[in-house]
């Protein structure tokens, strides 16, 4: 039987058997819909709004800022849209963004422009980095919202988050940040850090899919775009996922509890697996900054290797591993971060991500080593790219 080892985490994360175990009753036994105002309905609500807390709590921000959504996506579609059609009235119409968001922040970017808005998509470094002289020079009268992210989730690259939400307060432009891959291992309070909006999300940090929030900071003008009984105090209309907010709520209480111990050892399994490679395996790079990036994540390029083939040739040896970011995997495009950060397309092309979790151990990153060794050096030898580098 193959060995199975899971190194994919930044795209989903299984379910920690604690946080499905406070779940399991909202399936079955408090079922309740939260506007009820039965006593079931009410139970349920309850316990929504004590995961609200939890989250809030975990943040620094106050639980009424708290809007629960299905998804990442989704409260980063909310940010962006939300506030560019609240201001309107403000006749603010710019909107900066950089070269490496996530899907749903760029393809939102996109659409807002076809609806009249201007955009500006920073550059970044070749470590993918934002510098925050770039950014007060793209600010003008103009500007709205300046959307961020936190920790890149194919690259791991940490932005300095407080230091540009400083610089958006300083012009009086609002900030969003997506820290779907930061939060829980990387300390946050949205006050200190200058942050107006947040977007985080369950199935990242072992709670269950299909739900995420957005923090949204008090002073923040923003409009739902989806419509209905006003759930969500107006903002997120659509019968409340109890269970999954529960899980949610359950999960950021753990990573609360074990947060900072967890993170310490995801960072030596890391570098760990950064160094083996590096060391064993000639023509590679890390890709990202070799320091301030998360904890969990590794994103190599393998010269002359295809990341498709080297994807599948670990899979076929029972190690589960992406070539960038899950949502867009399927594309044949090169990353438009890697390209971003200053790859060739044959580089991006040969980039894969390696992200470790919960249940990751040392002898996982060994086995992983052994066998990235063999396979590419296997690949290589019909590549017509590779010229022993």
């Amino acid at each position: 039987m193959v060995k199975q080892i899971y190194l994919d985490y930044a795209a989903t994360t299984p379910v920690d058997p604690r946080v499905l175990k406070l779940m399991m009753p909202f399936f079955t036994k408090k079922f309740g819909n939260t506007m009820s105002l039965h006593r079931l309905g009410q139970e349920a609500n309850n316990s929504v709004e004590d995961a609200r807390k939890i989250i809030a709590d975990f943040i620094g921000a106050s639980p009424e800022e708290i809007v629960f959504t299905s998804s990442a996506s989704e409260s980063n579609n909310l940010a962006l849209k939300g506030t560019a059609f609240a201001n309107k009235i403000r006749k603010k119409n710019h909107i900066i963004v950089t070269k490496i968001e996530h899907d749903c922040v760029m393809e939102s970017a996109h659409w807002l422009q076809q609806q009249g808005f201007k955009v500006t998509y920073l550059t970044v470094d070749k470590f993918g980095l934002v510098d925050p002289e770039e950014l007060k020079k793209a600010i003008n009268s103009n500007t709205l919202l300046v959307s961020i992210i936190h920790g890149n989730n194919e690259i791991g690259s940490v932005q300095d988050i407080k230091k540009i939400g400083k610089i958006c307060h300083d012009h009086n432009v609002y900030f969003h940040t997506d820290a779907s891959q930061s939060i829980g291992k990387i300390p946050i309070n949205v006050k200190e850090m200058n942050i107006d909006m947040l977007t985080a999300s369950s199935h990242k940090i072992y709670g269950p899919k299909g739900v995420a929030c957005l923090y949204v900071n008090k002073r923040v003008l923003i409009e739902p775009i989806i419509h209905g009984g006003g759930h969500e105090k107006g903002l997120r209309s659509s019968t409340t996922n109890a269970a999954g907010i529960v899980g949610f709520g359950a999960a950021v209480d753990i990573f609360n509890k074990e947060g900072k111990k967890e993170t310490l050892r995801l960072k030596g399994l890391r570098d760990s697996l950064i160094k083996k490679i590096l060391k064993n395996i000639k023509g590679t790079r890390l890709n990202g900054h070799p320091v301030s990036r998360l904890a969990n994540n590794v994103n190599i390029s393998f010269i002359g290797v295809e990341g498709e083939s080297l994807t599948m040739e670990l899979d076929f040896n029972g190690i589960a591993v992406s070539t960038g970011s899950a949502c867009s995997s399927k594309t044949l495009e090169p990353s438009h971060v890697l390209t971003a950060c200053g790859l060739k397309p044959e580089e991006a092309h040969g980039s894969i991500r390696f992200s470790i979790g919960r249940w990751t151990k040392e002898e996982d990153i060994d086995y992983t080593v052994k066998t990235l060794i063999k396979v590419v050096n296997k690949l290589r030898q019909f590549s017509p790219f590779y010229h022993g580098k």
